[in-house]
């Protein structure tokens, strides 16, 4: 077993491995990357084999890209990232998505301290080949061993490799790389006097987002990756004379931490892909209270209902992928 602590790092420069500078921010703002920190003792054996030596080089301070990470950078073996509040960490390797989890950097637990790594967010378990185990006997193994103060996010999810791609939390959703690689990457930082919320590049907004009027819902700032979609949605709904089940529209693209809390990752509503419907009695943390024809039309327009997380989110709707139509 080992923990495995993930935060959004904030990161200022690379370089390339012949010295040339890739990433070059304008102050302030700065690349959230998701970025694990590992025990690279415990960590090794969920490493295949053939790449289990990294963990020598990660113990010294250095860190692995994944796949879709290095991609976007243009980085690759060699290259040095340096972060906001200082910290360097130089590349020793690529390897694929889901080795990390889907994240964008791994590197050790004490160079992630470094560079502002420090919540745990999940466990990964290997169980012995002599005694096997079903996932719900661990998922109630595990669950009065959890402190009570959690209260609605005390609750255990058990996935195997069989069921997601990325051994992650939050695998219901697209992770932070694959949401750069499909609607661009921003520079930001977290918004002075307004814990919680971030402060985005004003060029980013201005590339990503547009502003328009939409069907039901009124004027909506979104991606405009996803207008066509939602607009397709609430035609849909309009259409087959379910309007009213839409009581309230509150808000798509909003800047700011999971819950506005800012020890959580960043919400996706910062990327402006996912839109809140119907907020009354559709709270966090409590059963939802949608009606399951506006969950099917949204489904089936690609925006994935957060009824069905864990901790439900039954307000939330978030894009995940083409229409089904």
């Amino acid at each position: 077993m080992t923990t495995v602590a993930e935060d959004h790092t904030w990161l200022a420069r690379s370089w390339d491995a012949e010295g040339a500078v890739v990433d070059r921010t304008r102050a302030p703002y700065r690349i959230p990357l998701d970025t694990i920190a590992v025990d690279p003792a415990s960590f090794a054996v969920f490493l295949e084999r053939a790449d289990r030596h990294l963990s020598a080089r990660i113990d010294a301070g250095e860190g692995v890209l994944g796949a879709t990470s290095a991609s976007l950078r243009g980085l690759g073996p060699g290259a040095v990232l340096a972060f906001a509040h200082g910290g360097r960490v130089r590349v020793t390797a690529v390897l694929p998505d889901e080795a990390l989890g889907g994240a964008e950097l791994m590197v050790s637990k004490e160079t992630g301290r470094g560079i502002g790594v420090r919540t745990d967010r999940y466990l990964l378990l290997r169980p012995s080949p002599a005694q096997p185990m079903r996932s719900g006997t661990l998922r109630t193994l595990l669950r009065p061993l959890l402190p009570p103060e959690l209260g609605v996010l005390g609750r255990v999810q058990v996935r195997t490799t069989n069921e997601t791609p990325f051994l992650r939390p939050g695998d219901a959703v697209l992770s932070p790389a694959q949401l750069k690689a499909t609607f661009g990457e921003f520079a930001a930082r977290p918004e002075p006097g307004r814990p919680g919320y971030l402060d985005l590049d004003p060029a980013w907004a201005a590339d990503h987002l547009v502003t328009t009027r939409m069907p039901l819902l009124g004027s909506v700032t979104c991606h405009r990756s996803v207008v066509d979609a939602l607009r397709g949605a609430m035609r849909e709904l309009h259409r087959r004379g379910l309007g009213r089940l839409i009581e309230t529209y509150d808000g798509c693209f909003a800047p700011r931490f999971i819950n506005r809390d800012p020890s959580a990752m960043l919400s996706h509503h910062s990327w402006g892909i996912a839109i809140d419907l119907n907020i009354a009695g559709n709270y966090y943390g409590v059963r939802p209270d949608q009606d399951p024809r506006l969950v099917a039309v949204m489904e089936r327009w690609g925006f994935a209902w957060g009824g069905r997380y864990i901790v439900p989110d039954g307000n939330h709707f978030e894009y995940h992928r083409a229409p089904a139509t």
